[in-house]
């Protein structure tokens, strides 16, 4: 019979959910073992955590029977959402409702909830320093998770509230790399002013996670923030030069231009950097470097995820003119 504890992951083929089963997986002796919840068991991605040793189960995150089912016998539940999936920040409350309501089903006793700051506690709808979203929303993928939050106490389910950071691999997969300009320059654009914005690789988020559920009750309760680095656009700029070995520069544009540039969710992304911006002192302070290593030794600064990632990063090749040949 297997003792170890079993944590039931959400979104266990995601980029944080993933990071999560990674990290109790390569963990052999740490006495946790993992159930991997996914809506499709047989993606090449859930048979690999399969074959790491996770128990996989298919779940419907919008059915909280399914996910009741799913967290019985569970020490601990990791729950996440993914808005850029749908878009949608009342798809995002509906599903921590039922992730809420199976954890406290199940008598789940340690649940961490991959949360972010409401931004209206802050930038009230009728504030006009930013436009207002979706009727009701300044920042919609922020915003939701931060009310969700009181679905979880309300029902007086054991939590703990993680703030994650931007992850660095929005620069490989989410378009927000290097981009070549009209001059054949390699620019980074991000509307951040010389304010810091706190990263993290997203693995690390995982391993902050698995060290939380180690913690025991120690952060149930608790609001934990966690970041591997806080790093102005400049500062993202010379690493990525580094790295790549070509110049970058950075593009510090307007949230107003940012919002402006048309791709499907840049509104909610330029209000975000704007809040990020806005409110740097708070926002980096919930994210505090020096908690967050003690989490995790093994957590990557932005050099040291570059150095092991950067290849992955899309690039441009650089014209003729612009190379100089």
């Amino acid at each position: 019979m297997d003792e170890k504890k079993i944590i039931a992951v959400v979104g266990a083929t995601g980029a944080q959910g993933g990071g999560v089963c990674r990290a109790i997986l390569s963990d052999a002796g740490g006495g946790y073992r993992v159930r991997a919840l996914t809506r499709n068991a047989g993606s090449g991605k859930a048979k690999a955590l399969e074959n790491l040793g996770a128990e996989v189960v298919e779940v419907d995150i919008d059915d909280a029977e399914s996910l009741k089912r799913a967290f019985r016998g569970a020490h601990g539940a990791f729950c996440v959402t993914f808005f850029w999936e749908h878009f949608s920040p009342e798809k995002e409350l509906a599903e921590a409702n039922n992730m809420a309501d199976a954890a406290k089903h199940a008598g789940v006793p340690h649940v961490i909830w991959s949360t972010l700051e409401d931004t209206r506690e802050r930038v009230p709808v009728d504030d006009r320093r930013m436009p207002t979203l979706m009727g009701k929303y300044k920042v919609p993928h922020f915003d939701a998770k931060g009310e969700a939050n009181r679905l979880f106490t309300e029902r007086g389910v054991p939590t703990t509230f993680l703030l994650t950071s931007f992850y660095w691999e929005n620069l490989i997969h989410f378009g927000m790399g290097p981009k070549r300009g009209e001059d054949g320059i390699l620019y980074i654009t991000l509307p951040m002013g010389d304010k810091k914005l706190p990263g993290i690789a997203a693995e690390d988020i995982g391993k902050c996670a698995y060290a939380i559920f180690r913690k025991g009750h120690e952060f149930i309760g608790k609001t934990v923030g966690v970041a591997g680095g806080h790093l102005t656009g400049g500062q993202m700029a010379a690493a990525l030069t580094k790295a790549l070995g070509e110049e970058v520069r950075y593009n510090a544009v307007s949230p107003e231009a940012y919002r402006g540039f048309g791709f499907p969710g840049a509104e909610d992304l330029g209000n975000m950097f704007q809040f990020k911006r806005d409110f740097e002192s708070a926002f980096c302070g919930a994210r505090s470097l020096e908690f967050s290593r003690a989490l995790n030794p093994s957590m990557q600064t932005f050099e040291t995820w570059l150095a092991g990632n950067g290849d992955r990063i899309p690039i441009e090749k650089g014209s003729l003119r612009a190379s100089g040949e």
